[in-house]
């Protein structure tokens, strides 16, 4: 791990143009931060844990399975990571372009703490094209090219406590490509006995995901589709890799993992593909991994189709289940019975939501009232 100074470092931007504008969401935080600039007022540039050092001041980022090889002043696919003289360095460190408060709920988590409210923090910069991004205006561009503010590990921290947020998420952007920043951020707030919870596209090295995962309580990785050419054509990487994760993070921590589909019209809506990923996840995660199936809103590069139809989405709960799976969701829409959750055993209603809100808890104790059945999760 190492440091460039804040005059060498903007050297590397004035060299390469990497200077520009756009929007920062302070959302709640704004007043208690108080903290607004630009990209360029960075002051530190931290250098990338899991890279190769390669002849002539090349190198080869390690983070993902794209394993970009960099020369000398390029960038890297995902934007955020920059090769300054043969070193590997994360370009927005301390820089978030959004902060605000959530309920955790938004992840999407639906057994984990429910209602609890999260200090969201996002970075720009992504390693997936996905088409239909909803956040494409700060994932789809370079940390230094955003308005941001800056905002260290323990600041961010200090700003959840006046609020009194206890737990720290990192949504609306990849944090595999602030990887340097979300876990630095993940350790402090566990030093401070908070709980930290994450969305993630899930196209990671395993190394770098088990480094990440010391730290955090709940994920929640996006299963966007479940054929390769979905993933190649609307997305731009691989399903195997994002599978490979979903094992890891399963098998070899013990994070709590909820799953999210996001069904986008004509693309990935095909009944015989959703039983198939749904008997994925049967064999490879078990029955109660929660899964989220998610409205598609026409966005980005796919403004042409239409929004997901309510009967596409309630089918597609219905494959889940009857494929066996416990705890099915829809989110992005509401009010709608898919918001809930249910004993399984008994069909008791334990949790009812309006979208976001949790409207009733019967359960705060994890454990079904009427049958006593256990419900997994993290629920205090």
């Amino acid at each position: 791990m190492g440091h460039i100074d804040r005059r060498d470092f903007l050297a590397v931007v004035g060299r390469y143009g990497l200077g520009g504008c756009a929007a920062c969401v302070l959302g709640e935080f704004g007043a208690s931060v108080g903290l607004a600039g630009t990209g360029s007022s960075r002051r530190w540039a931290r250098e990338v844990d899991f890279y190769q050092r390669l002849p002539d001041k090349t190198i080869e980022c390690g983070v993902c399975p794209r394993h970009c090889v960099l020369d000398d002043g390029e960038t890297g696919f995902c934007r955020s990571r920059i090769n300054v003289g043969g070193r590997h360095y994360a370009r927005g460190y301390n820089q978030p372009c959004i902060l605000r408060v959530d309920p955790v709920e938004k992840v999407p988590l639906s057994h984990f703490l429910p209602g609890v409210k999260t200090m969201t923090v996002a970075v720009g910069g992504c390693n997936l094209r996905c088409l239909y991004c909803q956040n494409w205006q700060h994932s789809q561009t370079a940390p230094d090219e955003l308005k941001t503010f800056e905002l260290t590990p323990e600041q961010a921290i200090e700003s959840a406590r006046r609020k009194g947020v206890r737990v720290i998420a990192f949504n609306y952007t990849e944090p595999v490509a602030f990887l340097e920043y979300a876990k630095d951020l993940a350790r402090a707030a566990r030093k401070a006995e908070m709980r930290v919870v994450a969305a993630t596209g899930g196209y990671v090295e395993p190394e770098p995901l088990l480094d990440f995962a010391r730290y955090l309580d709940a994920i929640t990785i996006g299963l966007k589709g479940y054929t390769e050419d979905f993933y190649e054509t609307v997305c731009g990487v691989r399903l195997e890799g994002v599978l490979k994760s979903i094992q890891t993070i399963k098998r070899e921590t013990d994070c709590w993992l909820e799953l999210v589909n996001l069904i986008v019209p004509t693309y990935n809506d095909n009944p015989a593909t959703i039983r198939k990923m749904c008997g994925w996840i049967r064999r490879n995660l078990g029955v109660t991994v929660p899964l989220h199936f998610s409205r598609f809103v026409p966005m980005y590069r796919l403004t042409n189709l239409p929004r997901t139809p309510i009967t596409t989405l309630e089918s597609a709960c219905d494959i889940a289940r009857r494929v066996g799976l416990k705890y099915v969701y829809t989110s992005n829409i509401a009010p709608h019975d898919g918001n809930n959750t249910y004993c399984p055993k008994c069909k008791t209603s334990l949790i009812q939501r309006l979208g976001f809100k949790i409207l009733d808890n019967r359960m705060p104790d994890g454990q079904c009232p009427k049958c006593h059945l256990r419900i997994p999760g993290v629920w205090k």
